[in-house]
């Protein structure tokens, strides 16, 4: 599933350049993440860097947008066409 950013963000930005899919960027009050673009770091990384770096424990699964990790990977395909996944 895609992760989320919770209102507890103290906007600090550590998350945003730690997601290589671009899909957290700064909203009116707190970062947010496009779930369209979020596959978990699958693909990328073994753990979520942006969950890895919060100083206040932000982000956080979002039940809203369950996937598998089958599903997260061909997202990221989908995300980086022609390149090959560091981690499947």
């Amino acid at each position: 599933m895609a992760y989320k950013i919770t209102e507890d963000c103290i906007s600090c930005g550590a998350c945003e350049p730690e997601c290589k899919n671009e899909a957290i960027s700064e909203g009116e009050e707190i970062y947010i993440i496009d779930p369209d673009k979020c596959t978990e770091c699958v693909g990328w990384f073994e753990s979520q860097k942006c969950v890895e770096v919060c100083p206040v424990d932000c982000c956080i699964s979002d039940p809203n947008h369950k996937e598998t990790r089958e599903q997260l990977l061909k997202k990221w395909r989908k995300l980086h066409p022609g390149e090959t996944p560091a981690v499947t």
